[in-house]
């Protein structure tokens, strides 16, 4: 199969040159380094192209190229994740496949609030939550359970996701959220804390919804009394990780009646968002029982190492078969 591999660059200077598994490792992309080595091992006949502003450079690749598919690994455009739905947009009108997700899944889950109102409509469990904007910040919270949690609306991979994220009381929610418009130039999203453990659930598929056993983020050396979520240094600063003892990981010890809804509840929120290919579901478990959506990925990292790949692996999907199923799904 003749597959095109795009991927984003953050410099027009990025785009020159030869795109090889091994440079990519170089780079530490190890997501992008991983599918583009697997599907030279599979046999496909692989190109790829950068992209980083130049719409009539792609064009012209994909009309010289003819590819049967494009695997899609692109998240921007000159250097901007809002534009990331723009890419599949564009291959649905020229009527080219691709992998993941469509332009209308992308939209809805990269706004997390307008993402929280469609689950919300569906009855689904979320954190209560209010959105500050940049252009009118809030002053008030009003009728606010505290603690509270603020990040910002848009961002991805826990960007903007620190330790100061947790807020006590509404002093510290406005704080952060003016924080959060002047650091990221963004919207702030400000949501209710919910305590419990989190977990990471993989789907694979598009009618036929495959869901693999859940992972979870383990704080081994965090004090009890200490809230535990995944910032940004605890998801990729591997010194921070090793000193706090942040490993991921299989869920541990969830009870059977729970994994069942939470399969349910993670094919539910693929469909009612429209995520295609492979998504990933982040949810927080209470000791209760209780299980609260956090937030949806569409198009995941497929770094062997996460978790993604390891929860496909748990479920007897090696890497090559995952990459292969991914193809499978393509769309159109």
């Amino acid at each position: 199969m003749k597959i095109l591999v795009l991927l984003d660059v953050a410099r027009r200077s990025d785009t020159q040159g030869e795109i090889s598994a091994e440079s990519l490792k170089q780079e530490n992309r190890l997501g992008d380094s991983d599918v583009l080595a697997c599907l030279e091992r599979l046999g496909h006949n692989v190109e790829t192209l950068a992209v980083y502003d130049n719409v009539t450079e792609l064009v012209a690749k994909l009309t010289a190229c003819h590819p049967d598919l494009v695997f899609n690994l692109s998240e921007s455009f000159h250097h901007n994740r809002s534009h990331e739905p723009n890419i599949p947009a564009l291959l649905e009108l020229m009527k080219v496949p691709y992998t993941g997700s469509g332009p209308d899944a992308l939209m809805l889950c990269k706004d997390k609030a307008l993402a929280k109102k469609v689950l919300s409509y569906h009855h689904v469990r979320l954190p209560h939550f209010v959105v500050s904007h940049r252009l009118s910040p809030l002053r008030r919270l009003r009728r606010f359970t505290y603690p509270a949690f603020v990040k910002p609306l848009c961002e991805e991979s826990s960007d903007g996701i620190s330790r100061a994220s947790f807020a006590r009381d509404e002093h510290e929610a406005i704080e952060r959220a003016r924080f959060v418009h002047q650091r990221f130039n963004t919207d702030a999203l400000i949501e209710e804390y919910i305590e419990g453990r989190e977990l990471y659930v993989s789907v694979l598929g598009n009618r036929r919804l495959t869901v693999f056993p859940p992972r979870e983020i383990f704080f081994e050396h965090v004090p009890e009394d200490v809230p535990k979520f995944a910032t940004f240094h605890a998801k990729w600063n591997e010194s921070y990780r090793r000193k706090w003892g942040i490993t991921n990981g299989p869920a541990k010890e969830i009870p059977a009646e729970v994994q069942k809804d939470l399969r349910k509840l993670a094919r539910n929120v693929h469909r009612w968002l429209k995520i295609r290919g492979f998504g990933r579901l982040d949810v927080r478990l209470t000791a209760n029982g209780e299980l609260y959506v956090i937030e949806a990925n569409p198009n995941p990292s497929l770094a062997q190492e996460e978790d993604f790949a390891q929860s496909a692996a748990a479920a007897g999907l090696n890497y090559d078969l995952l990459i292969q199923e991914i193809l499978n799904t393509a769309f159109p």
